[in-house]
């Protein structure tokens, strides 16, 4: 069961990745107590977290800022997660203990059977692999470093979608390769599937700039 600022924190996130709380917001930390019915405290810690991980901008005696998403500061995050990843899904194809490649296989099927339906449903999918995958690679500097590559990453995809089912069908199936390879312990299919999630991920990223 997640405290009040994790709670805060998932809410949050979620409420910017879906655009809810839209690239340009400025809003208050009163206004987001509002929005999400939780206290001072939990809001703040959230605020704090996501500000680390340049989800947000706080702006003392302004309020709190959502910044655009942007077509060259994507291409950087995935520069940097490209890499990044690759360390962790091979961690996790060797350290994951039984009960977590349980899990991940479990979460594997689930994807196998997404039908691209939905989006925030897909969301909270891919929030759980990147989360499962960081705790299997047992490295909690890991996490520091993931949070905010995976975070952006997701909120510029989501953003610009275009051919919803189709995208979060592939989607779905390169992550379930993921998973499916670090359950097996094959550390060079893990490895292998997410340079081609990565690949996907840039050309999408270069699909958004030719669509503009």
């Amino acid at each position: 069961m997640p405290n009040k600022a994790d709670h805060a924190y998932e809410v949050l996130e979620r409420m910017i990745t879906f655009q809810e709380l839209p690239p340009g917001t400025l809003v208050s930390e009163a206004r987001l107590m509002e929005r999400t019915g939780l206290g001072r405290t939990p809001v703040r810690e959230a605020l704090q977290r996501l500000a680390r991980e340049r989800m947000v901008e706080i702006h003392p005696n302004q309020g709190v800022f959502v910044p655009p998403t942007s077509i060259e500061a994507q291409l950087k995050v995935l520069e940097l997660r490209r890499s990044v990843e690759e360390l962790a899904v091979r961690l996790a194809a060797h350290r994951a203990t039984t009960a977590q490649r349980e899990r991940i296989l479990a979460l594997a099927d689930v994807l196998a059977e997404f039908d691209g339906g939905s989006v925030e449903e897909f969301g909270g999918l891919l929030k759980q692999t990147h989360d499962l995958i960081v705790e299997a690679a047992h490295n909690e500097y890991l996490s520091l470093t993931m949070a905010p590559l995976q975070g952006l990453s997701r909120r510029f995809w989501f953003a610009h979608l275009q051919d919803e089912k189709t995208d979060l069908r592939k989607a779905a199936d390169l992550h379930g390769d993921i998973l499916r390879a670090i359950c097996h312990g094959d550390e060079a299919k893990a490895t292998e599937a997410s340079l081609h999630l990565n690949d996907y991920l840039t050309d999408f990223t270069y699909r958004t700039l030719r669509n503009r």
